[in-house]
């Protein structure tokens, strides 16, 4: 069993995705001190000197802290963007892949499809040259 774990971990797909999950986890954080300690000032001195993280709504004795989720959105919407942005460029690089060949030819009398080595049409019967 030993044997059969160690062959699932040394799998490239697994590799690669631990990979993907350490790097996310920390460009998760840049991304995040780039909107709570770069963005988020900018975008609330604008605004009249909104401190977002601070914009609380207390409702009883529950406090709901809608600045944080403004920031949280604003986090989101970076990230999916710049996966986005890597997504399409990767899809850029790749090569296309080669038209398969065509396994059928239409009849010139009715149109069909018919197979390529057909030499007499099966729907209206004439005979293909």
């Amino acid at each position: 069993m030993l044997k059969e774990f160690k062959a699932f971990i040394m799998r490239g797909n697994v590799l690669d995705l631990a990979i993907a999950v350490i790097i996310g986890g920390a460009f998760g954080k840049i991304v995040s001190s780039l909107v709570a300690d770069i963005l988020m000032p900018i975008i609330g001195l604008i605004m009249g000197g909104v401190d977002f993280s601070g914009l609380a709504l207390t409702i009883g004795e529950a406090k709901i802290t809608y600045g944080v989720f403004i920031n949280n959105v604003i986090d989101f919407l970076i990230i999916a963007f710049v996966i986005f942005l890597i997504v399409k460029s990767a899809n850029a690089l790749k090569k296309p892949e080669p038209a398969a060949a065509p396994t059928t030819k239409d009849c010139p009398y009715c149109y069909s499809a018919i197979a390529l080595k057909a030499t007499r049409c099966p729907h209206c019967t004439s005979e293909i040259k």
